[in-house]
């Protein structure tokens, strides 16, 4: 399909496209942590200002702990407004781990101090707002503002799960952060799952004692 000049197509360029019509505050929110077997599903939720840019940005996964961190840095100078949110284990056995996700990037857009005039949601799933929004698959590889909701969420998660390991270093969560490396499944095997499991995933609900 062609575009008159200086148009920008809406599935191409998402961000480009809703800031050509005169959008200022475009919110990107994004989720990590929905495959782990331990520990929060955490969303963040980023509004940046239109030109910025920053060096490197993209899905949080393809990135060195230490450019996250530094993004990290950066996106929070920078951010008109910025809002992260969890849901933790239990909701996501009561609720499953999609619903519990959602809820967590809507969470995380309520809180923003800034109400968007567009929400861009990573993925294909709308979130449970009433506020104007468009699901991007791949949108953290495509929309610097879901990028940085990305780093954002990692960076959090993963000091989040480096602080559980100092209460349970049994499990050591410092390392895997809760996915289900071999070291991990080894570690519920000797010592069964502790709070922070969520007890009805594939990998914990075969040491759930006494249920």
């Amino acid at each position: 399909m062609s575009h008159p000049p200086g148009s920008i197509d809406v599935l191409a360029d998402p961000e480009g496209f809703w800031r050509l019509q005169g959008l200022t505050f475009i919110a990107g929110v994004d989720e990590v942590g929905r495959g782990p077997l331990a520990g929060p599903v955490v969303a963040a939720a980023v509004i940046l200002p239109a030109g910025v840019a920053f060096p490197g940005l993209r899905d949080s996964k393809r990135l060195s702990p230490e450019v996250r961190a530094e993004l990290d840095l950066q996106i929070r100078s920078q951010a008109l407004a910025l809002s992260i949110r969890e849901v933790g284990p239990r909701q996501i056995e009561a609720q499953g781990i999609l619903a519990a996700s959602l809820k967590a990037m809507a969470l995380a857009i309520r809180n923003l101090s800034q109400v968007p005039q567009m929400v861009l949601v990573d993925g294909n799933q709308p979130l449970p707002l009433s506020l104007p929004q468009q699901p991007v698959i791949k949108g953290d590889d495509r929309c610097p503002s879901i990028s940085a909701a990305s780093v954002v969420a990692k960076v959090y998660r993963d000091r989040l799960m480096e602080a559980c390991h100092r209460r349970f270093p049994q499990y050591n969560f410092a390392r895997h952060k809760g996915y289900a490396t071999a070291e991990h499944l080894e570690a519920l095997r000797c010592w069964g799952p502790c709070p922070l499991h969520r007890r009805t995933f594939r990998g914990v609900r075969e040491w759930v004692r006494g249920e």
